[in-house]
């Protein structure tokens, strides 16, 4: 089974899943191979939709939330779909398994008090203001952001080259005001290396995703922001531009939506909040 695992990881990187994605899938397999070894099977022919009934169940009892444990069936029957495509199986057990019901949560959107007050409480720490602005007015993923180089910012004409990551395709985004201003400033305290990551160390090593992840949860303590997460400040551009009056179809290019769909989502946050400018023009947060 793990040869089988294994093979179904090489698939995914090879067709350029997201490293996350792929690590997630990963540890849901070794779940079931730790949970299959229990019932003495280790040969993938040999699972039955029973088993993964008891997987399902053995989760549910290990108090995992249903979106987890969705998630997981979701690694399961992607597993059984490629084996089925490379027809080491003539069958999925896992196409009878149904999912969990549960409700999505909406996604979470700062408040301006609550912008603000992260904003306040890093604006003596430039590197981290610099980041916080350009999530801030971009939205931009924080892959995005740890890939920016100096050469991807054109201040003359307020634009940003985004690079293709992982699965998300190169694009261009414009830079308002504040985020120009915050780079900026930040550029003139940075330190001299040949590195050309935009945000780097202060010994010129890029400034790492997760490092990043972890100063910015810090600043959200420090500013007295509860259960908020990294990715709330890309949900929070989206909403604000959308008040803005900035169209559904830009707005979602401009954010490397894939589907139209998933920015729609947003718009339950408008309650008819929304303004109707001439012209696209990206708001100040």
């Amino acid at each position: 089974m793990q040869t089988h695992k294994l093979q179904f990881i090489k698939y995914l990187e090879k067709n350029g899943r997201a490293t996350a994605t792929i690590l997630a899938y990963s540890k849901d397999l070794d779940q079931l191979i730790e949970y299959l070894a229990t019932l003495e099977i280790t040969s993938i022919t040999d699972i039955t939709t029973k088993h993964l009934e008891g997987f399902k169940k053995d989760l549910t009892n290990k108090q995992y939330t249903l979106k987890s444990v969705s998630r997981k069936l979701n690694s399961v029957k992607s597993l059984f779909k490629y084996l089925l495509a490379e027809n080491i199986v003539t069958t999925s057990p896992a196409n009878a398994v149904a999912h969990p019901k549960y409700e999505i949560a909406p996604p979470h959107v700062l408040s301006p008090l609550e912008y603000r007050a992260l904003r306040d409480a890093c604006r003596d720490d430039i590197r981290m203001y610099a980041i916080v602005e350009i999530l801030l007015q971009t939205g931009l993923r924080i892959g995005e952001l740890a890939g920016i180089q100096l050469q991807d910012i054109t201040l003359e004409t307020s634009t940003l080259k985004i690079r293709a990551f992982e699965s998300h395709d190169a694009r261009r985004v414009p830079l308002n005001k504040t985020a120009k201003e915050a780079i900026e400033m930040y550029v003139k305290d940075r330190p001299k290396t040949k590195n050309t990551t935009l945000f780097i160390t202060k010994t010129g090593n890029p400034f790492l995703i997760r490092n990043i992840r972890t100063a910015i949860n810090r600043y959200f303590r420090i500013a007295g922001i509860e259960g908020a997460k990294v990715n709330d400040l890309r949900h929070t551009f989206i909403v604000e531009q959308l008040k803005a009056g900035v169209p559904l179809v830009d707005l979602s290019k401009m954010i490397g939506h894939k589907r139209l769909s998933t920015t729609e989502k947003y718009l339950q946050f408008l309650n008819g909040n929304k303004s109707e400018p001439k012209k696209i023009k990206i708001a100040e947060l």
